[in-house]
């Protein structure tokens, strides 16, 4: 029985990890009494007596945590932005090719991809990668989010009883274009620009839809039909799926796979302006599944187990 800690599992984040990995009997969670879970004795040396410690923690607090760890057996899975573009840690997402799969398997430290950044990156990398666009592109990008995103703060401001009236309607934000994903997005997908990044936050718990547009102009070669075959053939899995005229009566709703550990990728417009689409939910593909499936990978076990697909 391998044993697991969730380091900051009081968060939205850690807490839908602990959730799903409760069905389990291959685990033992291990725990840290509120008293001592920032005396960084007692946090290392049950850092150092686990198998695996998820770090559901805000970027500096992860940094120290990976610090304390000397035990060379105990992976680490991080779902803050601290080491997301670090080339010796693997970048949690499987689905992208082989090689992001190989790495995770062998790795002792492993970056689960931010939210936004998950939906972006499935929709450019297998483009560039294909000579379908160039790494020389200048691409845009909007994301569709649930408020759960913004942690515990942001939840209990739109859940308050009276409700400011400028949060019942989506609020565009990171408006100064520094937003903490673009870096992600830019380094995995290997474009030499920073996308124009547009996140949009909305009146709903937790989903999430990334549309990043092209211009037939954009295209290197091919359409919408390359597009799609690419897409097809590269995300086919039952947690990755490429799948067709799926909108509802002409629209696309960013909470479809609200509560799921999934992801749709998906292409709309014509041949002369394209929209790609990746649809999942924030807290499942975008953060707690996606840190799930990487501990499967690294257990040897189903991708899937005990993930909701």
């Amino acid at each position: 029985m391998k044993k697991i800690f969730i380091d900051g599992k009081a968060g939205t984040t850690g807490l839908r990890i602990e959730e799903r990995l409760s069905q389990r009997n291959d685990i033992e969670i291990v725990t840290i009494s509120e008293e001592l879970r920032k005396d960084p004795v007692a946090k290392k040396e049950i850092l150092n007596s686990v198998d695996v410690a998820f770090l559901c923690l805000p970027d500096q607090a992860a940094i120290e945590s990976v610090s304390l760890i000397d035990n060379p057996n105990v992976v680490v899975i991080d779902t803050s932005t601290a080491h997301r573009t670090n080339p010796s840690w693997a970048y949690g997402f499987p689905e992208l090719d082989r090689s992001f799969e190989e790495k995770i398997k062998k790795s002792k430290r492993i970056a689960v991809p931010g939210c936004h950044a998950s939906g972006f990156i499935a929709l450019v990398y297998p483009l560039i990668k294909n000579g379908i666009i160039a790494k020389s592109a200048l691409l845009t990008a909007h994301s569709l989010t649930g408020y759960s995103g913004g942690g515990k703060k942001m939840i209990a401001e739109y859940e308050s009883d009276e409700l400011d009236m400028l949060l019942q309607g989506p609020r565009q934000y990171a408006l100064g274009q520094k937003h903490k994903h673009i870096p992600e997005m830019t380094k995995i997908t290997g474009l030499e620009n920073a996308p124009v990044f547009c996140p949009i936050v909305g009146t709903f718990y937790s989903g999430m839809e990334v549309t990043v547009p092209l211009f037939k102009s954009q295209l290197l070669k091919g359409g919408t039909t390359e597009i799609k075959e690419i897409y097809k053939n590269t995300y086919n899995t039952e947690i990755v799926k490429y799948v067709e005229n799926d909108d509802e009566e002409g629209f696309l709703s960013a909470v479809k796979l609200e509560g799921k550990d999934s992801m749709q990728i998906e292409v709309y417009g014509n041949e002369d302006r394209i929209l790609l689409v990746a649809r999942y939910d924030n807290l499942g593909k975008g953060a707690s599944g996606a840190a799930v499936e990487c501990l499967n990978i690294v257990l040897g076990e189903e991708k899937t187990k005990t993930l909701e697909i």
